[in-house]
């Protein structure tokens, strides 16, 4: 005998797939402006997406899709402008939650053939589908790549270890007590080991000397190599949390003294210069890099005056990270000044999307923003309330850049659930060991390189001409992306006035020319 109620339901809808009846097909034109009010025709039936669906949101137990990766608006447009009312609108409409979603699953998860029956506009229960990509697997399987041009011979990690205390437990942030702190040093050196970086900028740890060094120890016995600290000085006395350096000493050795910078907040900007090791018997070397590592003011609290939210997405104490901004530019002049040494990567959670004004006073300074550089408009490092956008940044002067191999984020955190944190769970991976991503650089030091920006794309009606980027020995190629990261399309240029056929849908693009070893991004409407 059959209950009634949801087994019934079950039934029907198990009979209704296996015997080809009872659903439809829902078309979606435009993945990247679709709305889910499109949904209200087939409240009540048994539907399946014609296109992949993203898992765009896991946090507290319910899951959310889309047919599209959700980014916040000021990553991806400049406060209040048109594109960023659009993508508010977008965002608004862009997800429904999912009920009964078998096993555990990460933001950027796709699912073909996603099959659901539809109580609204906005809830959907799901009946089958196919799950694939952004898997933990796939994470351990290898490290994002960072030679798009050319072999990195040093790795460079920023990292937000959210609170790494090994003394001051107890408080409101970070462990509570001694069994916390070791579950979260599980995870962080798994993952830091995982990593096998050669230099280390981090942020969100404890004041004092005392996490740095466990933190150096640990990698020293998990990876074999022999790593050390910057010692800045700090006692666990003074302010709650630091950034801070951690280096491979057979790789690198800091030259120079630290720099600090506490214009804002207090030990958390630092500039300290690195020398490359060349392994020879002497170890000497003539390159070395400057590595500005920051901590900008958060968004939490509450402001007053010119740091209260302004209404444009970019949240309280803007006007103190933008100060912060300028305070980096103008200590990195005075830095290199000291040094002697022109080249600067500047990493860190700035606490800013990437058209935030902090991040547009680095950029307008001349600083250019790897993300984009390398990952067009689909680079993330934090997921909140389902929408992606990169907090945690890494820019360089154009004397670096042509040094730079690559750059990427490596998604061991945001997509995770919260669930899995160190004081949620007795999970004991590498994976959400914070709420955000490392970021790493890939770097072949060489100062003869220099930096060419005279690529150039021009438009004869719809034919896109990409200038200047097929001339030299070494293949160049383009990709074309969505405004929302999608790739459309990816070819080599074959010659120096290359002709690229516009995308024939109206919109905004992206378009990413890489040659002469660099990576070149720009937006072009069509």
């Amino acid at each position: 005998m059959i209950r009634r109620g949801k087994h019934v339901i079950l039934l029907v809808l198990w009979f209704g797939v296996a015997f080809g009846y009872a659903q439809t097909t829902v078309h979606i034109a435009n993945p990247q402006e679709w709305k889910n009010t499109e949904l209200k025709a087939y409240v009540g039936q048994t539907v399946v997406f014609d296109c992949p669906m993203y898992i765009t949101n896991n946090a507290y137990g319910r899951y959310y899709v889309s047919p599209r990766r959700l980014y916040s608006p000021t990553n991806q447009a400049l406060p209040k402008s048109e594109e960023y009312q659009t993508l508010v609108t977008l965002n608004a409409y862009g997800q429904m939650s999912i009920n009964d979603l078998p096993g555990y699953h990460r933001c950027g998860e796709m699912i073909d053939g996603l099959t659901v029956s539809v109580q609204s506009s906005s809830s959907i229960t799901y009946v089958s589908g196919t799950f694939r990509g952004n898997t933990r697997a796939d994470m351990e399987r290898a490290l994002p790549p960072l030679n798009q041009k050319g072999k990195p011979r040093l790795i460079v990690c920023a990292a937000n270890l959210e609170y790494y205390l090994v003394e001051q437990l107890g408080g409101s942030m970070g462990p509570r007590d001694e069994a916390e702190h070791q579950k979260q040093r599980a995870k962080v050196s798994k993952a830091l080991a995982k990593i096998g970086a050669d230099i280390y900028g981090l942020v969100e740890v404890q004041q004092g000397q005392k996490a740095m060094e466990e933190i150096a120890a640990d990698l020293t016995a998990n990876t074999g190599h022999p790593y050390d600290y910057v010692d800045d000085g700090g006692s666990a006395s003074g302010t709650y949390t630091k950034s801070g350096y951690v280096y491979r000493a057979d790789k690198v050795q800091p030259e120079f003294k630290l720099f600090e910078n506490n214009s804002v907040v207090q030990n958390r900007k630092k500039i300290q210069c690195f020398r490359e090791l060349d392994g020879d018997a002497d170890d000497t070397n003539d390159e070395l890099f400057l590595f500005s590592l920051n901590h900008f003011k958060a968004k939490s609290g509450t402001g007053t005056g010119l740091d209260a939210d302004q209404g444009d997405g970019q949240g309280i104490f803007n006007y103190s990270r933008t100060q912060e901004a300028l305070s980096v530019i103008n200590q990195y002049g005075s830095v290199s000044s000291t040094t002697q040494e022109p080249d600067i990567l500047i990493m860190g959670d700035l606490n800013a999307y990437a058209m935030e004004d902090p991040i547009t006073t680095l950029t307008s300074a001349g600083m250019i923003d790897l993300h984009r550089a390398f990952h067009a408009d689909s680079s993330y490092s934090y997921v909140f309330g389902g929408k992606a956008g990169y907090l945690d940044h890494a820019l360089s002067n154009s004397t670096l850049f042509p040094q730079i191999t690559g750059m990427a984020a490596y998604h061991l955190n945001s997509d995770e659930s919260d669930e899995y944190t160190y004081d949620k769970s007795s999970d004991q991976t590498m994976f959400r060991y914070s709420d955000h991503d490392p970021i790493l650089v890939g770097l072949a030091l060489d100062k003869t390189l220099q930096y060419n920006p005279e690529m150039n794309i021009t438009r004869n009606g719809n034919t896109l001409i990409i200038n200047n980027a097929g001339s030299t020995e070494d293949k160049s190629f383009y990709r074309i992306y969505t405004l929302q990261g999608l790739l459309l399309e990816e070819a080599e240029i074959r010659n120096s006035q290359y002709e690229v056929r516009a995308p024939a849908s109206t919109g905004v693009y992206i378009i990413q020319v890489f040659y002469d070893g660099k990576v070149t991004t720009l937006k072009v409407g069509i």
